[in-house]
């Protein structure tokens, strides 16, 4: 029960499915986990925090992970990268922003280079900057992102770049979008909302319940939880989260939530601390619709894989 290609060849792994690093979610015990199962684990370094990082380091044991990196948030604290990499990590993968200053001490440091991009020119300026893997996030992913589907920047980016191996992102929950995914010429996929839904994944149990309970179109991708949570991104990027009675209230109020921030914030930040999520945002993707089941890590990766090699070796009918 194996799919090898140039992505599981380039990063070493025995099965083409990486975490996404998620925020805090992606701590080192998901991370170890989906490493230990053939996987590539990535540890949410996120915005940065040294001392987070340090302790989920610590969390994983000897696992053989990597981190991933919030590209224009790590430029303003270089630091974290010298720290990722003391660890000699398996990769490094950053997203939103320009990987150049980076790309040079990643490979000093014998780590591969994994690029997550949202655009065909990102795509390029990520292959002249000497990215290892790129990663072609579709809008239907989780989290930050832009505006493409996944099954129209997936093929692009394969095209554009063919000396890269490239994994999808955005919408995948199970191995039949892997196996979707290779027709479309990924060499594996990087999943985050279904792997938030596991034992090992440092969320409240409540937001874990709430994804389970999701059904198709309860995302949404806006600025509202940007805005609540005094977080400022680069223009374009918007969030999706789960739609909640917080969410409902802003969205189109944008100018009017500006304007109440400082007390929506202080608000947002204690609801987060009771876990009440009908105001704080759980950071999924539209993946969550098909998520029905809360599994140690490592059954996913195994899943995925056997589910994906059964879609992809199952005989087709004649049409």
């Amino acid at each position: 029960m194996t799919i090898s290609n140039r992505l599981t060849e380039v990063l070493g792994i025995e099965h083409p499915v990486l975490l996404a690093p998620m925020d805090d979610v992606a701590c080192g015990r998901l991370a170890a986990a989906v490493s230990n199962a053939g996987g590539l684990g990535l540890l949410g370094g996120g915005y940065g925090r040294a001392d987070w990082l340090a302790s989920e380091r610590h969390a994983a044991g000897n696992a053989r992970i990597g981190c991933g990196f919030i590209t224009w948030s790590l430029a303003k604290q270089p630091a974290l990268l010298d720290q990722a990499l003391a660890h000699r990590p398996a990769a490094i993968m950053l997203s939103f922003g320009d990987p150049a200053p980076f790309a040079p001490a990643i490979r000093a440091a014998g780590s591969r280079l994994i690029c997550q991009v949202q655009t065909v020119a990102q795509a390029r300026e990520a292959a002249a900057a000497g990215a290892d893997v790129l990663v072609a996030q579709g809008t239907e992913a989780g989290g930050h992102g832009l505006g493409i589907p996944l099954n129209t920047l997936l093929p692009l980016v394969v095209e554009a770049c063919p000396q890269i191996p490239v994994a999808a992102a955005g919408g995948v929950a199970d191995g039949r979008g892997l196996a979707a995914a290779m027709m479309f010429g990924a060499e594996g996929v990087l999943m985050g909302t279904r792997f938030y839904a596991t034992e090992e994944a440092a969320a409240h149990p409540e937001a874990k319940r709430r994804i389970l309970a999701a059904g198709a179109g309860e995302t949404m991708r806006s600025i509202v939880f940007d805005i609540t949570r005094r977080n400022v991104w680069p223009g374009g990027y918007t969030g999706r989260v789960l739609r909640n009675a917080h969410a409902e209230r802003w969205l189109g109020r944008e100018d009017e939530l500006q304007l109440a921030a400082e007390q929506v914030n202080r608000d947002y930040l204690a609801a987060r601390e009771r876990g009440d999520f009908d105001v704080a945002a759980v950071i999924a993707g539209e993946a969550a619709a098909l998520i029905h089941d809360l599994p140690p890590a490592g059954e996913i990766v195994r899943r995925v894989v056997a589910e994906a090699e059964a879609a992809l070796t199952a005989p087709r009918g004649i049409v």
